[in-house]
């Protein structure tokens, strides 16, 4: 086992984390502790989670609503105590801004001192968002940390910052899970408010490091032209020759925004008609969701 040196952490570089799960089995392989950062660099019409797209700009609206005194502006700063938390999650109903005062603030020591309490029933971590790559700084440290403890280090990446370009956090990760939303730049750029050149870029970067787990495209009822997106991505994985997972998963309107919250999730037969589309073109291994 690589011992990877702690460089950095006299400077204290904090990751901003809006939620663990100690125990996940589909964010990689085996019994996984999924790590939800803050903040994300695209903005996607279907978002099942659009309070992690923002930061808070500390508007106070939250602390109005907050029924168990868990919120509260101390020096100007929104902060909140877990320990009052009823989890009503009336801040977050409230929130215009696209954010959540249910913040913790880590030092990557710190953090995984948090799944060290899970180490032993688990195969290592995965960082997601939101968009976890853009606090890359912290997530360095902290899979040097984890490393150190034997654990395996996976990214779950919508691929919009480029990979080539962050070469020792690549180094120290194991695999990336890469979304993979539209194939149709278009379409991307309407409803996701980000073109997606550095996503298929990444998409073929990857998988010629052998660094891409597994692909997942969100299918979106009447938005996406999803046969298109499904028959060119599986198309790329099949004619890889790697074993990379393709993973396709149903829309559905649970947590997303209110002006979508009527969309009809795609029915079982159409999600088994682009997993036919995904088979013929080579691609072995498909998973609807």
């Amino acid at each position: 086992m690589e011992i990877f040196t702690i460089e950095r952490l006299d400077s204290m570089v904090y990751g901003y984390i809006n939620r663990i799960i100690p125990f996940s089995s589909v964010d990689g392989p085996g019994n996984r502790t999924s790590i939800f950062f803050q903040e994300c660099n695209f903005n996607c019409i279907y978002c099942h989670n659009p309070e992690t797209i923002n930061t808070c700009v500390n508007c106070g609206k939250c602390i109005e609503v907050c029924k168990t005194g868990a919120i509260k502006n101390i020096l100007g700063e929104i902060v909140w105590d877990y320990s009052k938390c009823c989890n009503c999650d009336s801040c977050i109903k409230i929130c215009k801004n696209n954010s959540s005062p249910k913040i913790k603030k880590f030092t990557p020591q710190n953090l995984m001192n948090e799944i060290e309490k899970y180490k032993n029933f688990i195969q290592g971590i995965t960082v997601s968002g939101g968009e976890c790559t853009i606090q890359e700084e912290f997530i360095i440290e902290l899979f040097k940390i984890a490393r150190n403890n034997g654990l395996t280090c996976f990214i779950d990446s919508n691929g919009f910052k480029d990979f080539k370009e962050m070469t020792e956090l690549l180094s120290l990760t194991d695999k990336v899970m890469l979304d993979v939303k539209s194939w149709d730049k278009a379409i991307h750029k309407e409803f996701i408010g980000e073109d997606n050149t550095n996503v298929l870029k990444n998409l073929k970067y990857l998988a010629s490091m052998d660094k891409l787990y597994e692909v997942r495209t969100v299918v979106v009822p009447d938005m996406f032209k999803n046969e298109d997106t499904v028959y060119n991505v599986s198309k790329f994985i099949g004619e890889s020759n790697l074993n990379i997972r393709y993973k396709l998963i149903k829309f559905r309107a649970m947590g997303v925004r209110e002006e979508i919250k009527d969309m009809k999730s795609p029915s079982d037969e159409y999600m088994n008609k682009l997993k036919e589309i995904a088979y013929k073109n080579g691609c072995e291994d498909v998973v609807i969701v």
